[in-house]
């Protein structure tokens, strides 16, 4: 993913007036606040998830698994609104891959249709099937898989061989083994995994054992790492730290680093353009799940969420402070009411997004080839996050922060070589 440095010239001072509606230490607070919140629930949901991953292992039924899968579906929301804090800062982008890489190759874990394929010229590993396998021999190296436990799946799987397609944790390796495949392309239906594929006693499809400590194991990690991104934006945790030693300037340019890169290159251009260009649902971010609809849609409320220095908790922890919002009406009234018009069309166009999937025409089949109707509501989403990013760029001069980096996309800045 290519970088796309904005040269942001003629810039006025900062703190010029002799006092502000919000000061940058309190929109830095609220800043951190609001992580701290969005980690928390993150986490308390995805303690529920093994809850109910742990009623699925007891009793494998339909029922157990659906509610597994309500859980997961549950667990993302809180989760989607925390990735405005990745791009600017290091703690929560070198750690994000952990918990969020995509799309991965399936292969690697379990099962998959013979359509799928055996190999791949880039990636050794990628009909491993690891549940299958307790000894692996990948490209002359012997992996021993005995034991599918946190520390294996961190340390020995995840990324084998160097390759970042070999996703063995986080979310959407949870979400693959709750679902499975979803085999439909652009058509409709979601993964559709048996429950009994984690019954040991009346096994499908071999390896149900394995299976369920796979699920367990990745469910344990996933715990584990968000806990230590709540502990990072504790007081006095790491990303707490790391952002205070940048000062104020280095702090708000953080703020809409995060804010510009999700909303161009990242949500607009990578997870979403490229696979409407693509009319590819391999390209789509929750793919086993059909659940694609409610992470952009969460996205797009994380950015709002930095902006307006608010957020609306799931578990009580609802934050409202000073913000960048703040900040902007004080130097540009004009710029605040054109930044929070683009932001709020942006939220119409996701919620007309996420009412079609609701309604029944999944984003994998908006996305699809011949589907006019389903593009455009999905196209309006990445020309509002296009036109939002603009205004981001106008606050960027009118708050003084030089040198502002946004993450670009090939699909947005130079189509023609998507094709090539």
């Amino acid at each position: 993913m290519k970088t796309v440095k904005y040269a942001l010239l003629g810039a006025t001072a900062l703190f010029s007036l002799p006092a502000l509606a919000a000061t940058p230490a309190e929109v830095l607070d609220t800043y951190g606040d609001v992580a701290q919140a969005g980690y928390t629930d993150s986490l308390e949901t995805a303690k529920s998830l093994q809850s109910a991953i742990e009623a699925l292992v007891a009793t494998p039924t339909a029922e157990t698994l659906d509610a597994a899968r309500a859980a997961w579906i549950a667990s993302r929301a809180p989760y989607q609104q925390t990735e405005a804090y990745r791009f600017g800062n290091a703690v929560v982008d070198d750690w994000e891959g952990k918990v969020n890489a995509w799309p991965l190759d399936e292969g690697l874990i379990d099962y998959v249709d013979v359509s799928y394929g055996e190999e791949s010229e880039e990636n050794a590993f990628y009909s491993a099937n690891v549940i299958a396998n307790p000894t692996l021999e990948i490209a002359g190296e012997t992996i021993d898989a005995t034991n599918i436990t946190a520390d294996f799946l961190a340390n020995q799987l995840q990324e084998a061989g160097g390759v970042e397609s070999n996703v063995a944790t986080g979310y959407h390796a949870i979400e693959f083994l709750l679902w499975g495949q979803d085999l439909n392309g652009t058509d409709a239906g979601a993964g559709n995994r048996a429950a009994t594929d984690f019954d040991p006693a009346n096994c499908t499809n071999g390896n149900c054992e394995r299976r369920v400590a796979y699920l367990q194991a990745a469910t344990e990690l996933l715990i584990s790492d968000l806990q230590e991104m709540v502990d990072a934006w504790s007081e006095g945790g790491a990303a707490r730290e790391d952002l205070a030693s940048k000062g104020e300037t280095g702090g708000l340019a953080t703020i809409l680093t995060g804010m510009g890169s999700l909303s161009y290159g990242e949500l607009a251009g990578e997870r979403i353009k490229l696979g409407l260009m693509l009319h590819d649902p391999e390209e789509e971010h929750d793919c086993f799940s059909d659940n694609t609809h409610a992470s952009h849609y969460n996205d797009i409320v994380g950015i709002r969420n930095v902006y307006f220095g608010s957020y609306a908790s799931v578990g009580g922890n609802d934050v409202d402070g000073a913000s960048v919002a703040d900040m902007v009406a004080e130097k540009d009234p004009a710029l605040a009411e054109e930044l929070k018009a683009k932001l709020d069309a942006t939220l119409a166009a996701a919620e007309a997004m996420k009412a079609r999937a609701e309604g029944g025409e999944s984003y994998d089949q908006m996305i699809g080839e011949g589907n006019d109707e389903g593009n455009a509501v999905v196209q309006a989403v990445v020309d509002a996050l296009v036109d939002q990013t603009q205004s981001i760029e106008r606050a960027v001069k009118a708050l003084g922060l030089e040198d502002i980096a946004f993450e670009g996309s090939d699909s947005l800045d130079n189509p023609n070589s998507v094709f090539e």
